[in-house]
């Protein structure tokens, strides 16, 4: 037995790296630590009934995902959200590869590159600058607008990190979480560029793991693991077909009038749906939120222990959340 624990022990050795994420782990505060759509789709209890029809099988969905493809007019790869994406990347390219991963940013982006066994090397949150340290077969992982600051960056301005990544047969990933809540938004076109989108906050969905890869679908349905999305993830995916994204249209400029006057009243500035916020104390401001029913996220965890971020949410919870940091 010994003997079965000693090796046990060497072949099943923890990742010596954690990642912090957002969102309320319990019921009762107003929760501006997701960032995410506060106005979720009319039709999502269609989508629970839908999805009682279709748990009784296996979910196959090809002929769905070859309709949204029509509706992008882009290659794309149904995926269980970006976090599945980044998973298959670790698959199929980041395995023993330079991974490059701006300083303060999304922290699954380093989990993953370490889980596959990347050297991992950090630079500046700005792509020119970025772009200098790329080198031959390279992957760079960038999020665009990026997370925590918001910051977004137009096709003009990735242009030089593109160009690395073409010139020395590299990868840039692109994060584009959030892309779908900055005005006006173009995304970049490129031979060694994969874009990765998700429904989460867009549709405020966060429950319902599913998105979408832009790029290179042959060698990421390849690796993809079956029945990924389940049967939640299908019937959303319908509506989202039928509706054909009516939804982000009736929704989005509701929180852009939000998010002007939230900028004017607090003088902060983002091109996403939410914003950080330098505190001084980040930890402290936290729990005295907590204490007024208001969750906002501490951002220690992206290496900014001054700052807070915090979403756009409704209306009267954006009032709360003003009152609540004018007092502080």
């Amino acid at each position: 037995m010994d003997i079965i624990v000693a090796l046990g022990g060497d072949l099943m050795r923890p990742l010596n790296f954690k990642v912090i994420h957002g969102g309320a782990r319990k019921e009762g505060l107003i929760d501006f630590s997701a960032s995410v759509n506060p106005y979720p789709p009319e039709w999502l209890s269609e989508v629970f009934e839908r999805a009682k029809d279709l748990s009784s099988r296996y979910i196959y969905y090809e002929e769905l995902e070859e309709e949204f493809e029509s509706l992008i007019g882009e290659p794309i790869t149904i995926t269980a959200g970006i976090t599945e994406a980044l998973y298959l990347l670790g698959i199929l390219t980041l395995r023993n590869k330079r991974v490059i991963i701006p300083n303060h940013t999304y922290g699954e982006y380093e989990r993953i590159a370490r889980m596959f066994g990347a050297k991992v090397i950090k630079g500046p949150n700005d792509p020119s600058k970025l772009a200098e340290l790329v080198e031959r077969e390279s992957v760079v992982l960038f999020c665009n607008p990026n997370n925590p600051d918001g910051k977004y960056y137009t096709p003009k301005e990735l242009k030089s990190l593109i160009d690395a990544v073409t010139d020395t047969n590299s990868l840039l990933i692109l994060d584009e979480a959030f892309i779908d809540f900055v005005k006006k938004a173009k995304s970049p076109s490129g031979e060694n560029l994969i874009k990765l989108r998700t429904f989460t906050k867009s549709y405020g969905v966060p429950g319902i793991r599913i998105g979408y890869v832009i790029g290179f679908s042959e060698a990421f349905r390849s690796v993809r693991m079956p029945w990924n999305i389940g049967a939640v993830g299908v019937a959303f995916l319908e509506k989202v077909i039928e509706d054909e994204f009516a939804h982000l249209r009736r929704t989005l400029p509701l929180i852009w009038r939000e998010k002007e006057r939230i900028e004017r009243r607090l003088g902060v500035k983002s091109d996403a749906n939410f914003f950080i916020m330098n505190v001084g104390d980040a930890r402290a401001v936290v729990e005295k939120l907590k204490k007024k029913g208001i969750l906002v996220r501490d951002c220690s965890s992206f290496g900014l222990p001054n700052y807070i971020r915090f979403s756009v949410r409704k209306p009267e919870e954006n009032d709360k959340l003003i009152e609540a940091l004018t007092s502080l």
